[in-house]
């Protein structure tokens, strides 16, 4: 089992994978349920990060379980899927992003394995948040009409509320692109793992203000879902490439753990 896959908003499952089952994953921060099954003969985990009914809010996600969990089935790469608001008139809904930095506006969640109690405290580089490997094989496997872009600035806020136009205009001019609710401490956890790490942001909606209409949960779905072919087409042909090792740095971030 090298891949996994994260499932955000609107993505609870993986039609594509054969011989699935679901499996349950004990780790120091609680037990993970996730589903492995094959793809091409590559083994492949998918864990829906809000749960399968998306019951749990982004705040309350259980990063650590869930990251730790896949670095106990031995997972090297993770593709993670994300809905996102767009901060920039040139990113309309529909179009999907291929995060390459972040800025954190979270607040309350636990953000690091390296608490610095138990153990030294741990400074991980993150000059290069995402895996560079696995966002150039992403890119290079774009499907035929899908509208993807090489780069992007994720801006994570705490939620669940949607933000506010001051904040959009906000989140813009410090130059971010697309806003969210979960890519934090998610990419960080990752990278504290060593774990290759890469965020498929797909742009539902508008950000409060650039839209004149009320921003709802629905509008988010709907995009999603008349998308939903993009990103399986995406994953699809990407997921073939990872059959080898990784031959990027990120599982050097911390050769001690």
């Amino acid at each position: 089992m090298k891949v996994a896959i994260i499932g955000g908003t609107g993505v609870y499952d993986l039609d594509f994978l054969s011989e699935k089952k679901t499996t349950t994953v004990s780790t120091p921060f609680g037990a993970v349920s996730l589903q492995t099954g094959l793809y091409q003969g590559i083994g492949t985990a998918f864990l829906a990060r809000h749960g399968h009914d998306h019951s749990v809010a982004p705040h309350r996600i259980n990063y650590q379980a869930n990251l730790w969990a896949l670095k106990t089935l031995g997972i090297q790469r993770v593709l993670a899927t994300a809905a996102v608001g767009s901060l920039r008139r040139e990113l309309p809904p529909g179009h999907l992003v291929l995060v390459d930095q972040f800025i954190d506006f979270t607040k309350q969640r636990p953000l690091t394995f390296f608490e610095g109690q138990d153990s030294p405290v741990v400074h991980t580089d993150f000059t290069e948040p995402y895996c560079p490997e696995l966002r150039r094989y992403l890119l290079e496997s774009a499907p035929a009409g899908c509208w993807l872009h090489n780069r992007g600035v994720y801006v994570c806020t705490e939620g669940p509320r949607f933000e506010t136009p001051a904040e959009i205009r906000l989140f813009a001019q410090l130059g971010g692109d697309v806003v969210g609710m979960t890519g934090i401490p998610e990419v960080v956890l990752a990278r504290e793992l060593g774990l290759c790490y890469a965020t498929i942001a797909l742009v539902t909606n508008y950000g409060a203000g650039l839209s004149s209409q009320p921003l709802t949960h629905q509008e988010v779905l709907e995009c999603q879902q008349a998308n939903a072919n993009n990103l399986r087409s995406l994953l699809q042909n990407t997921l073939p490439r990872l059959k080898g090792n990784p031959g990027c740095q990120c599982r050097k971030a911390n050769p001690g753990l």
